[in-house]
């Protein structure tokens, strides 16, 4: 796996079904997925790679799958846990702004692990600010 492929991403139910690459054949490219909840640790869909068992060479289908595969296991209501979310230097961003305070998760391009700091902000431009700088430092 070269990266997961963040910016693909997508909102359905309460996860974020994320795309990466798993192998090549005939020089085309086979997608797969792993999944984010907004339940975070206690779902068993959080951090789960390709529940469905199965694999695309293109990737709608491989979203496709992923949805269907939701639809038919899961009820889940789902709200905009994932709605602020940005990719950058390959990394994901998300924010979440409760209670007029602004905190993030931060992903990694390999590893499907949250590596923020334990840090609340004042508003989202004020984190935003802050982890990109921390990404800029890290690429120097």
């Amino acid at each position: 796996m070269n990266r997961f492929l963040y910016e693909k991403s997508v909102t359905y139910q309460e996860c974020l079904i994320i795309p990466f690459v798993s192998g090549c054949i005939d020089g085309d490219d086979i997608y797969s997925y792993s999944l984010l909840s907004e339940q975070g640790y206690t779902s068993q869909l959080h951090q789960a790679k390709n529940p469905a068992q199965s694999y695309s060479s293109k990737l709608s289908k491989i979203i496709a799958i992923a949805k269907h595969h939701l639809d038919n296991q899961f009820t889940l209501e789902g709200s905009d846990y994932f709605r602020q979310r940005y990719t950058y230097r390959d990394n994901l961003i998300i924010l979440h702004q409760e209670g007029g305070k602004c905190f993030y998760d931060h992903y990694a391009p390999r590893k499907l692990v949250n590596i923020a700091a334990p840090k609340v902000f004042n508003d989202v431009d004020e984190c935003i600010n802050w982890v990109r700088a921390g990404l800029q430092r890290n690429q120097i």
